[in-house]
C-alpha cells in the first residue's frame, strides 16, 4: 500500500503534466461543446457531492483555506469573523458551509448544528472559479448580481476585501494550475459566447 507521502507528489507530477495537454485540447475543443460542458458539469458533480461526508469537507477546505490566507490569519485579518459565522454557498452544486474564526484558526460547523450565520455569500460554482482564478473580481459579480451578498453589510465588505486579497499562489502548484486551468477554460469560454452573441 503507498504512503500518502509518496501519492501526493505522484498526483502532482500527474496534475502538472496533464494541465498543458488540456490546454492544447481545449483550443480544438468546438464553442457549443464547451458551453455544453460548463452546463452540465453542475448537473454531473452535484449529485456526487452530495454524498461527500462532512468531515471529508472540512478537511479539504480548512486546510485549503489555511493555505490561501496564512499570511491574513498571521496578521490577525480574521478577528472581525470571531464570534460570527459566513455561509458560503456554491448553488448549483446545492453546497453550503459555515465558517467561523476561533483561537487564530478557521473552523468549520457541520449543517447538523443549524448554525445561523451572520452574513452570506452565494454564487454558481464557475463564478467562484473565475474569482479564485482572478478572471473576474467580486465586484463585478456582485454587480451582475452573480455574487449575491446578504446579512451584515459591514461583515460582508471585511469578507469580500479578504476575498479580493486571495492569492492561489500559495496553493500546492498542482491545484494552482487546476483553478488557472479550469478558471481560463470558463473566460475563454465566455468570451468566445460573447463574441458570437454580439
Amino acid at each position: 500500500m503507498l504512503k500518502v507521502p509518496t501519492v501526493l507528489p505522484l498526483t502532482q507530477s500527474i496534475t502538472a503534466s496533464l494541465i498543458p495537454s488540456l490546454s492544447l485540447v481545449e483550443k480544438k475543443i468546438p464553442l457549443r461543446l464547451k458551453e455544453k460542458l460548463i452546463k452540465v458539469m453542475p448537473k454531473i458533480l452535484q449529485p456526487s457531492l452530495r454524498f461527500v461526508p462532512f468531515s471529508a469537507q472540512r478537511s479539504l477546505l480548512i486546510p485549503a483555506l489555511h493555505s490561501i490566507f496564512s499570511e491574513a490569519i498571521t496578521d490577525g485579518d480574521f478577528e472581525f469573523l470571531q464570534g460570527k459565522w459566513l455561509k458560503i454557498s456554491i448553488i448549483d452544486l446545492q453546497l453550503n458551509w459555515w465558517l467561523s474564526f476561533d483561537q487564530d484558526q478557521l473552523i468549520m460547523a457541520s449543517p447538523k448544528d443549524n448554525i445561523a450565520e451572520d452574513v452570506s455569500f452565494s454564487a454558481n460554482g464557475d463564478d467562484l472559479v473565475l474569482i479564485a482564478g482572478r478572471k473576474q473580481d467580486p465586484d463585478t459579480l456582485f454587480f451582475q448580481r452573480r455574487l449575491k451578498i446578504e446579512g451584515d453589510t459591514e461583515l460582508g465588505l471585511e469578507v469580500k476585501n479578504l476575498i479580493d486579497a486571495i492569492d492561489i499562489e500559495q496553493l500546492p502548484s498542482s491545484i494552482h494550475d487546476l483553478v488557472d486551468f479550469s478558471a481560463s477554460f470558463l473566460q475563454n469560454t465566455h468570451d468566445e459566447l460573447a463574441l458570437v452573441q454580439g
